[in-house]
Parts: C-alpha cells; structure tokens; sequence
C-alpha cells in the first residue's frame, strides 16, 4: 500500500508539474512570437508578462460556456476532458530511475495513446454539428492514418537498435553517440513526424483558421476550450520531452536533458512563427511518397547492418 500511494503520490506532483510547465511554455510562445514579429509580446501583467498565463486561465474559467442546442450535449461535453486526460495519461510512460513508474513496454503504450488521442478530436468535431467542425475532424483522420505509418516504421529502426520497448533503453545505448547522428535522416523525419502529430504549424489542418474558422473546436468556448488547448501544450511538451529522450542522448540524470526539451519546445514555436501552413495534398504526398519509401529502405537498411554487425561479433 505504501508503494501504491508514493506512485499516486509522485503521479499527481507529475501532472501538476506538467500543467505548471504548460503554462509558461504558452508564455515562450508568445514572447518568441512576439520577437519574430518585431514586437514584445505579453509584458502587462507581472514582471515581463510572468503572471499572464494565469490570467488567461481565470479568464477562460470564468466565461459563460456556451452550448449549440443541435449538438450532441454529452459526447460534445466530455470529448474536450478526455483529450486531457489522454494527454496527461501520456506522461506515465515517461521513464524513472526509482518510484513512479517505468515498464518495459512504456513505447507501446505511448503509441497506443497517442493513437486514441484523435478519436475525441473526431467526436469532439461530429458531435458540434458544424459543418466546420466535421471538416476539421475527418482532416485529422487523415492526418493521422498517413504519418502513423510511417512514424511506425521510423520508430521500428530506433527500436530493433534499442533491444525492446522500454524507453529507458534509449538513454542506455546513447551514451557513447546521440541517435540523431547514427539515424541522420531518420532522426529529422521523427522530429517532423511529431510536429504533424501534435497538429502543429505547418500541419495544423484540423485547426484551419484561413478555411474551417478554428476547426474541430470552433463551437467550443470557456473552460472546454481551455482544456483542449491544454491538452495540445500538455502533448507538445511531451513530444518535445521523446524527442530529446529518443535522439538527443537522452540523459535523464543531467540537468542537460531539460535544457534539450527547452531547446525542441523552442523549435516548435519557431516553426510556428516561421513556416507557412503547409497545403494539404503537399501533406499526403510527403508522408505517402517520400516518408514512407524512405522509411521502408532505411529500416531495411539499419536492420541489415545490425545482422552483418552481430555475425561479425560471433565469428
């Protein structure tokens, strides 16, 4: 029992943490933004704009909710709580040394619910009864069939060199080179493979302001809508945390490893403010036509030199 309450325990310090470290990177996206825009970005409230997340919490909270009557009130009410949860559920798998916990098969689980991490955008959007919002939500079916696949096969390369599926093995066979060097082009394709996962600039189709008005969420308002928004900081930080664990060395005992998630969060945003939206045949054709293929070859390729590597080993 005592083991049980100290993962609870550590879990919800976790998730406080995680939802604290979403507030002030919504902050760094502002401000970064700010700078590329040639201006200052939020600077009103608090020392440099410190205390402007939490204003814009208490402002979100505090607004009348508002929901379309044609709707369907209870898919359409929890859809935004599920997706936090989700993404919140997606931090268990991160790997620890001692406490809280860490499986060995903590990359399928990941996969797993990033994977059903779409479903409440695709119930969240039908049961809008928007025209807008359906849109957005078969978008985001998509999206999420074309680069799954070959984020599969780009992950199953990292995987046959890591013996398994537990994360910690990432930050094990990293010690003497970074995978992002020995998996040169694989280790860009993940990093671009994450920012279509997290429905990012240029791949943020299900959220089209230019054609769908918002998107999958554009009924939503108050607190449903701060929960998706989020639910999507809450999962760009984790990407920005798998990236760094996955192909920047990993080194989870280092005060380096945050600076690394700090330094992807930063690439997140600079894309953001730096690369247009991306057209959406473009998006099927670089995922079908050239991620794929490439994918394929380069497995074929790392799994090969591994065979040739391990018979010269045992000769």
């Amino acid at each position: 029992m005592g083991d049980l309450f100290l993962v609870i325990f550590t879990s919800l310090i976790q998730i406080i943490c995680v939802l604290v470290g979403v507030a002030f990177l919504t902050l760094l996206e502002r401000k970064i933004l700010g700078y590329i825009h040639l201006r200052k970005g939020p600077n009103k409230l608090g020392v440099a704009g410190l205390f402007q997340p939490f204003g814009d919490a208490i402002k979100l909270f505090s607004k009348e909710q508002t929901l379309p009557i044609s709707s369907n009130l209870v898919i359409f009410y929890f859809s935004p709580v599920i997706n936090l949860f989700l993404s919140l559920l997606l931090w268990v798998g991160v790997p620890y040394f001692s406490l809280n916990l860490s499986f060995n098969l903590s990359f399928l689980f990941i996969m797993s619910v990033m994977s059903l991490g779409v479903y409440t955008i695709i119930l969240a959007g039908w049961s809008s009864n928007s025209s807008y919002a359906m849109l957005g939500s078969l978008r985001s079916i998509a999206q999420m069939i074309s680069y799954e696949v070959s984020l599969i096969l780009i992950m199953l390369s990292f995987l046959f060199y890591i013996f398994g599926f537990k994360l910690l093995n990432f930050y094990y066979y990293q010690v003497g080179s970074w995978f992002i060097f020995i998996f040169l082009p694989l280790g860009i394709m993940l990093i671009v493979s994450l920012l279509a996962e997290t429905n990012r600039s240029p791949f943020d189709f299900a959220e089209g302001e230019s054609e769908l008005v918002s998107g999958f969420n554009v009924e939503y308002s108050s607190g449903m809508f701060a929960m998706i928004f989020l639910a999507e900081y809450a999962s760009i930080l984790f990407m920005s945390m798998f990236c760094a664990l996955s192909v920047l060395g990993g080194s989870l005992n280092s005060i380096f490893f945050f600076l690394k998630v700090g330094l992807v969060s930063f690439l997140w945003i600079w894309v953001r403010g730096s690369l247009p939206r991306y057209r959406y045949d473009k998006l099927m054709y670089l995922v079908w036509k050239c991620y794929l293929p490439v994918s394929l070859m380069m497995l074929v390729f790392y799994v090969s030199f591994l065979e040739m590597f391990t018979l010269f080993i045992f000769m």
